[in-house]
């Protein structure tokens, strides 16, 4: 089956099965008992293992994942308008080298039927975190995108956790532009005042690309700590093709989209570590990029994240990769 339509039997099978009663199982079955909550930002996590953005565009799934263990779960990236996203296919399996190719373009509802499906759901008693990932419209000009995230950031603000904003997709359109100091720095400064303006402010993190160089990461480093930016998630998918296993043939007959999965691992992990290197440790990193294993995610620990997110690694692990994970680690 071609991996998209996978994806919404699988989920759509797992709400079917929580719908007549077998939630408290599964629950046992995949929650990690090694588990202990950890605090970040004045919020409780019941774990430190996420899901990425990305997998539940539209906050339709998160019982199901909170039942498969997640300590928290990102979803989006959410735009202001609804839009179909890229013509499909546009999500391709790379199984020689555990990874994939998506070229998804922001498929989602839109804010609005997005923001009323997470305020039912924030109505309930639940123990997941939810990050609210934000984005521009494919149509609106990097010119006013700042009007975007802040359309998505006051219509998502009573309903999300925290907020991550995503200007490093390669699937958009000129979006990785923004990630230049000047672009980003008036969405970002936006951001903050419209934060700054509510009683409770709430967390702001940057998700930033692995093919960014040094001089780049010093910029967005320098202006993350300068508008006291919450954190960073490092990284996004990638451009790049080197050193996969895939035929040549294959890779250009897929085209273009992002790589993720444990082709990226290694130059995610290097992000990371040069950041927390640049902040003393002081930027709190939420990383992500080719966690598989307990050893993956140890690595990542090691080199100083504070919160893990998989999301590769969950569709070729499957939905026993949380406890997996803690069975060999103790976050």
């Amino acid at each position: 089956m071609p991996p998209e339509k996978v994806h919404y039997f699988s989920m759509n099978g797992l709400h079917f099965l929580c719908s007549i009663g077998f939630k408290k199982i599964l629950t046992r079955r995949f929650t990690p008992r090694q588990a202990e909550p950890f605090e970040l930002w004045n919020l409780q996590f019941r774990n430190r293992i996420g899901l990425g953005a990305g997998f539940d565009k539209n906050a339709r799934y998160l019982r199901e994942l909170e039942v498969l263990g997640f300590g928290f779960v990102e979803i989006g990236t959410v735009t202001p308008l609804p839009q179909a996203g890229n013509e499909k296919p546009r999500l391709f399996r790379l199984p020689k080298d555990k990874a994939l190719i998506n070229r998804m373009g922001f498929n989602n509802d839109g804010v609005v039927k997005i923001a009323e499906r997470l305020k039912k759901w924030k109505a309930k008693n639940h123990s997941v975190m939810i990050g609210g990932n934000i984005g521009k419209n494919k149509i609106t000009p990097n010119e006013d995108a700042w009007q975007d995230y802040g359309k998505c950031f006051t219509a998502l603000f009573p309903v999300v956790d925290y907020f991550v904003v995503n200007v490093s997709s390669p699937n958009t359109p000129g979006l990785r532009a923004l990630q230049e100091k000047d672009a980003l720095q008036k969405i970002l400064l936006h951001l903050q005042n419209l934060n700054q303006q509510q009683p409770n402010q709430k967390p702001i993190l940057l998700k930033i690309a692995p093919d960014l160089s040094q001089a780049q990461l010093d910029d967005i480093i320098d202006l993350a700590t300068n508008i006291q930016l919450d954190g960073l998630v490092a990284t996004n998918t990638s451009i790049t093709r080197e050193g996969l296993k895939t035929s040549a043939q294959q890779i250009e007959k897929i085209g273009h989209g992002g790589l993720s999965g444990q082709p990226i691992r290694e130059m995610s992990t290097a992000v990371l570590q040069y950041i927390c290197k640049q902040t003393n440790n002081k930027m709190p990193v939420i990383a992500s990029g080719g966690i598989f294993t307990g050893e993956d995610a140890d690595e990542k620990l090691k080199t100083g994240a504070a919160l893990l997110q998989v999301w590769t690694g969950f569709i070729y692990q499957g939905p026993g990769i949380i406890k997996n994970i803690y069975k060999k680690i103790h976050a």
